[in-house]
């Protein structure tokens, strides 16, 4: 602790040494800044152009002013843009060149800092668009410190403003490089900050960045101070100049790396002494406690979190037991539990028809089914659904509850011995029944008995009408799914028979059993968008899941025929939607169909269906995909190559094809190999080594032309890619006449 202590107040030196010396570094580049305006703002000139306007033709001003200007931008004053408005007289003065004061573009922004009230003179920060300046954006830096100083000086009556601009970027060079244990950082008076080395915290309140928490504000009240939190040390000076406070921050544990020896030392011989105890104390025990530990052994590897309890051995070992008790219990209901769903599941899957007639039976023997559905000698499923909500207690959202109570009215109703267990399909109760000692006509009145019955308990219960559909008499389980389809067959007749009525199959289809099946519609649309998509592999494979669901079915020809006539009519759509012609496929509406017809193997339809329409039909939505990709990059490259030599980006080059910036840049990477900043840069030093060789442009000049921030980003980007400087490549390559 010692050592840490006296760590600790040499860091605290050493960091009021550095904020003293930044302050001053800093105040002194600030302070030029400051005299150098004041200044030009007293020239004659300019105190002369406050009020005149001023115009083209007063071109030995603008250069007399323009000169005046050039004083503030130098590599010392780090100053990038120097702004002269004069709101009253309508004009403005600045790198790039004279404007009329309405006209400009950040008008708006700098009448609102002549409108600020308070001083004449002030530094404020503000977003480097704020004044459109490409002298200001040429850096990167999303922010910008302004020098505002109203005009004139020393009157009340403000007619314009005097600006001038620092990247809060340039400011930061003059920070050390952090290191792991110090940040240093710039904040203003409302401590928000605006200089420092990482470029995302810059203009961020200093509560916000996790520094310090909003009550430890109060403690930057003084000239020069220090004070530490639970993690970090601070140390900071305020500018008596400008009010800016310049702060130090040192992670506390970085205080005890050298003094960390020392506690290594003092934790080995404690671990020693430790080692000692514990083999002094384990010999004695292990005599005594050999046969308990052993249980105890086995019980904790078993339930590892046991050790860290605060417990002995016997009070662990009868809580273990008592465990088992209760888990043994808890596992039971879970168990009764999952079979329960896992058995509705399997009801499910059965009345939808998704199982083989092999599996419906190994499905029956492994749930238990099979001695109670063995002794059924006649079988039939029972639809039972709610037929309106309005006028009723009831809203759409008690829905899922009402079937729930459903449920459980039938299995009250209906003897176990009769019945499998009620599931709900889409808002359908479906029931199979089953009765065995019983004559067809003595199954019927039993079912019949039994849906008024249940009729009348919805309405005694839950007051609610219900219809119930009754499907034919069958006798394997094998034919459940039929019957579920006949029962909802069944139900549709509400239509012309009106609300709570009991509807059995055999009073329709004269009696005969339904041919109603399911076509496969998720398969369809799957392998629709498969299509449309170009996913050739994905279409293959959905087409063959296709066939099996339509063709593996226990069907009629002609309804095979109809289900493969239905596909080929939607991709008919598809290629009608599509714009695809005819004649793309080599064939004619009407011979399509007579082909289809004229094929019987599975295999050689699913070959015709993937030769003669899907695959042509994936060929053009890919040509038409790849020819649209290579028009955007031609776009794109286009723009680039015209406008090279201004700050094009490829968000600007988005918003004028009106398409989303992350699908531009992909389909530029795919055409072009390269991403689009790669691509211009690569452009721009093409154009670069032409005119070394070419003209007699200078270095800088070029890179002015091809809108590098400065001649050495230039030379660095040049040496890159051709690894030697400009003027090698100049003397390497020139011609002797360029």
């Amino acid at each position: 602790m010692k050592s840490s202590d006296a760590i600790q107040r040499h860091v605290n030196e050493s960091s009021i040494q550095i904020m003293n010396q930044l302050n001053g570094n800093m105040e002194q580049v600030l302070r030029t800044i400051d005299y150098t305006l004041n200044y030009v703002i007293n020239t004659n000139q300019l105190q002369e152009a406050l009020y005149r306007p001023i115009t083209y033709k007063d071109f030995q001003l603008y250069n007399q002013l323009k000169e005046e200007l050039s004083l503030l931008q130098s590599p010392d004053t780090r100053v990038t843009d120097v702004i002269i408005a004069n709101s009253a007289s309508n004009w403005v003065i600045n790198n790039r060149g004279l404007y009329p004061f309405d006209e400009y573009a950040s008008n708006n922004h700098i009448t609102t800092l002549i409108d600020q009230p308070g001083k004449s003179s002030y530094w404020t920060m503000l977003a480097t668009g704020d004044f459109g300046s490409s002298d200001t954006q040429s850096y990167g830096c999303p922010h910008t410190l302004a020098l505002v100083k109203k005009m004139p000086l020393h009157t009340s009556d403000k007619r314009g403003a005097a600006i001038a601009t620092i990247p809060s970027c340039n400011l930061s060079a003059m920070i050390d490089k952090p290191n792991d244990s110090r940040e240093v950082m710039v904040m203003d008076e409302n401590y928000r900050i605006i200089v420092h080395n990482d470029r995302s915290k810059i203009g961020t309140l200093l509560t916000a960045s996790g520094y310090v928490e909003e009550s430890e504000l109060t403690k930057f009240s003084g000239r020069a101070g220090q004070f530490q939190n639970e993690m970090t040390s601070i140390t900071y000076v305020r500018s008596d100049f400008n009010g800016w406070t310049y702060a130090s921050f040192t992670d506390l544990t970085e205080f005890n790396k050298e003094a960390r020896s020392i506690g290594w030392f003092t934790f080995y011989v404690c671990l020693f002494i430790i080692l000692i105890a514990v083999l002094l104390v384990w010999q004695g025990s292990r005599k005594v406690y050999s046969p308990i530990r052993s249980i105890f052994e086995n019980v904790a590897g078993r339930l590892p979190d046991i050790r860290a309890q605060n417990k002995n051995e016997l009070q662990v070992i009868d809580e273990h037991i008592r465990e088992l008790f209760h888990s043994n219990a808890n596992l039971r209901h879970e168990v009764n539990q999952n079979s329960r769903q896992v058995r509705t599941y399997f009801l499910l899957k059965m009345f939808q028809g998704q199982l083989q007639p092999a599996e419906i039976e190994e499905k029956i023997k492994l749930f238990g089914y099979e001695e109670q559905t063995s002794s059924w000698e006649h079988m039939a499923v029972l639809t039972l659904q709610i037929d309106i909500l309005n006028d009723t207690r009831y809203e759409q959202k008690d829905l899922d509850l009402l079937l729930f109570a459903i449920t459980n009215i039938i299995e009250d109703t209906v003897p176990p011995a009769n019945r499998l267990h009620p599931v709900i399909i889409d808002q359908t109760q479906a029931t199979l029944i089953g009765s065995g000692q019983m004559t067809i006509d003595e199954f019927h009145n039993y079912i019949y008995n039994l849906t008024e019955q249940i009729k009348e308990s919805m309405k005694l219960y839950l007051q609610l009408d219900v219809s119930i559909g009754i499907s034919l008499p069958f006798r394997n389980p094998r034919q459940t799914a039929r019957a579920y389809r006949e029962g909802l067959e069944a139900l549709k007749h509400r239509l012309k028979l009106g609300k709570g009525v009991i509807i059995p199959y055999s009073s329709l289809n004269e009696g005969n059993h339904t041919r109603v099946y399911f076509y496969p519609s998720q398969l369809h649309n799957e392998l629709i968008d498969a299509i449309k998509l170009t996913e050739e592999t994905r279409a293959r494979e959905l087409l063959k899941e296709w066939l099996s669901e339509v063709l593996l079915k226990d069907r009629s020809p002609q309804e095979y025929q109809i289900s493969l006539i239905r596909l080929l009519n939607d991709l008919m759509v598809v290629m009608q939607e599509g714009g695809v012609q005819l004649d793309k496929l080599n064939a004619r509406e009407a011979s399509l169909y007579e082909e289809l017809m004229q094929l019987y193997v599975p295999s050689e339809i699913e070959d015709w269906f993937q030769r003669r329409i899907i695959g042509p039909l994936i060929a053009v939505f890919r040509d038409r995909q790849q020819s649209q990709y290579q028009n955007i990059s031609e776009q794109i490259i286009e723009i680039i190559h015209r406008e090279y030599d201004t700050a094009i980006t490829l968000e600007e080059c988005a918003s004028r094809l009106h398409y989303n910036v992350f699908y531009l840049s992909s389909v530029f990477k795919k055409e072009t190999d390269m991403t689009f900043s790669d691509y211009l840069s690569q452009y721009r030093l093409k154009l670069a080594t032409k005119w070394l060789i070419e003209t007699d442009m200078s270095v800088k000049d070029i890179a002015e032309r091809l809108n590098f921030t400065n001649s050495q980003n230039f030379i660095r980007a040049f040496r890159k890619q051709e690894d030697i400087t400009p003027g090698q490549y100049r003397s390497k390559y020139a011609r002797p006449d360029a």
